[in-house]
């Protein structure tokens, strides 16, 4: 049966017109090389090469193949292309969980970017709520995920993928509305309102970090399970809040006010993935090195 080695060997001998420099160039023994070329003959039937004293000659028979030989390989090499660009086009995705409603431009930033950058490894993105996102990592049902952070676990690593000053929020009539700039004890003399504690951990870490850096007494008027839900309380005088000015970005409306802090505060977004104990995969690595390059 005649195989692509013993077309490639043929190429070989014919364009070198020698046993020699032919193993030489294709890096095998003489002697296969040799053996190679004659089971090629027998199983076609016809000679291709004339052994002549000091060197080899194409027969007719040897031209014609060289020709077709050329041919095929050209065409394997055109298939290996398509098949790996096919392979490429729909291998599997890379699966991000997106927890604690993160919509900050940033993320979206990140991703259409990384569209532009490795447009062979398509995404996908499900929302869903921190500690499922924990989950979803330890079980391997998302490669990673972006969340304010989740409880510590040595299985998943978190790693700051990039941060927002904390700006504040305001009814439109609020007696604070008018300052240019509001400084965090003056706000926390009034009711603030918190987020939810079960439903974001992270971002409910992060913002009792900083009010209890900056007043140890504060009222807290309830909590808000959504930043919808938070934003329609602060409109409706329920309190004051604090939010990101990444999510700040996306109000639109004329009942609340951003206004920046006069400190300088900040609330992380964390990268999230799932320790893995042989490394991780070279998609994900590419894309948590997408990631630094934002930042």
């Amino acid at each position: 049966m005649i195989e692509f080695r013993h077309l490639r060997y043929f190429v070989a001998v014919a364009e070198d017109l020698s046993f020699r420099r032919a193993a030489e160039r294709i890096h095998i023994d003489q002697s296969p090389l040799s053996r190679a070329i004659r089971d090629l003959e027998e199983e076609l039937g016809v000679p291709l090469l004339v052994r002549l004293p000091r060197r080899l000659q194409l027969t007719p028979a040897g031209l014609q193949m060289l020709t077709e030989c050329r041919k095929l390989l050209v065409r394997l090499e055109r298939v290996k292309r398509t098949v790996r660009h096919t392979h490429a086009l729909y291998r599997a995705p890379l699966c991000i969980g997106v927890a604690d409603g993160i919509s900050q431009p940033r993320l979206s930033e990140c991703i259409n970017r990384w569209r532009l950058v490795a447009p062979e490894v398509p995404l996908e993105i499900a929302e869903m709520r921190a500690r499922e996102l924990a989950n979803a990592l330890r079980n391997e049902e998302v490669d990673l995920g972006f969340s304010f952070g989740v409880p510590e676990d040595e299985a998943i690593a978190q790693t700051p993928a990039w941060r927002y000053n904390v700006m504040a929020l305001l009814p439109r009539h609020h007696e604070l509305a008018e300052r240019s700039k509001i400084f965090l004890p003056e706000l926390l003399a009034f009711p603030l309102l918190s987020c939810n504690e079960e439903r974001v951990p992270g971002l409910f870490r992060q913002m009792r970090t900083i009010v209890d850096k900056h007043k140890e007494q504060v009222t807290f008027a309830g909590a808000a399970s959504t930043l919808s839900g938070y934003v329609i309380r602060i409109a409706a005088g329920a309190g004051v809040g604090l939010a990101d000015a990444g999510h700040t970005w996306a109000l639109q409306r004329d009942d609340v006010l951003a206004v920046p802090l006069a400190e300088e505060e900040h609330i992380t977004t964390f990268v999230l993935h799932k320790h893995q104990r042989f490394g991780i995969a070279e998609p994900l690595q590419r894309f948590l090195a997408h990631i630094r390059t934002l930042s």
